[in-house]
């Protein structure tokens, strides 16, 4: 009885561990008066968004238990929970109806001050999660994947995840940023050490937010402290 109990969670954990990152999933909605373009469809628990095609199709993100919502102006609002049976399938077919006061054959030319939070259902644009983002919020957004993540230490190792790709990210936009004569003449560093000395500036808190926040000004001040620290800690 004991090992079948163990088996059991481990077969949970198996399936939890692969669902909770969650998929791209297919979808149509259906309206029998009204257009079905340009409906949107919000993942409220994972803060995507997406609009429907001319024929209502759609694509968006998501996981088993996440909360939909599709709307438009001249339509009944909807909300639809995903089972695990839409998750396997990676289809989904949404019935609408139009709003009681909605006319026929209105043709709307424009939907872009249409959105989410125009709608009252957002009240701020969703956020854009980074990969490594995304897979550290399906890891806590239940509190049985909370509980498992946390004893397993895969949360430890995702949020690690998070600032290595804020690292690297910080990487990238230093790519270009300055010359490399800037490098040797204003802070007396050779040229094959600058790629060093760049893994050396985003370890630096201040640096970081300086150059997230587009400070260019700020970041070229703070580079001269840093610059001395790197090259006292090289001559050692």
């Amino acid at each position: 009885m004991k090992s079948s109990s163990i088996l059991f969670f481990l077969v949970f954990v198996v399936h939890i561990a692969f669902s909770q990152e969650g998929k791209n999933i297919s979808g149509k909605i259906i309206v029998k008066d009204a257009m079905v373009n340009d409906i949107h469809v919000i993942n409220l628990t994972k803060d995507k968004e997406t609009i429907t095609n001319n024929q209502g199709e759609f694509t968006i993100l998501v996981s088993p238990d996440d909360l939909l919502v599709f709307s438009a102006g001249h339509l009944d609002y909807m909300r639809k929970i995903v089972e695990q049976e839409d998750y396997e399938k990676g289809v989904l077919v949404i019935e609408m109806t139009s709003k009681i006061n909605a006319l026929d054959e209105v043709e709307v030319k424009n939907y872009s001050n249409i959105n989410a939070v125009a709608l009252g259902i957002l009240s701020k644009p969703a956020k854009e999660y980074t990969p490594a983002e995304r897979r550290l919020f399906g890891a806590t957004s239940s509190p049985i994947d909370a509980l498992i993540n946390l004893i397993s230490g895969r949360t430890k190792m995702l949020e690690k995840g998070v600032e290595i790709e804020k690292r690297e990210f910080l990487l990238e936009q230093l790519e270009g940023l300055y010359s490399d004569e800037f490098y040797l003449k204003n802070l007396n560093i050779e040229k094959e050490n600058i790629k060093g000395f760049h893994y050396f500036l985003v370890e630096d808190n201040r640096f970081a937010a300086a150059l997230q926040s587009k400070d260019k000004t700020l970041a070229s001040f703070l580079l001269i402290e840093i610059a001395a620290k790197y090259n006292s800690i090289n001559e050692k």
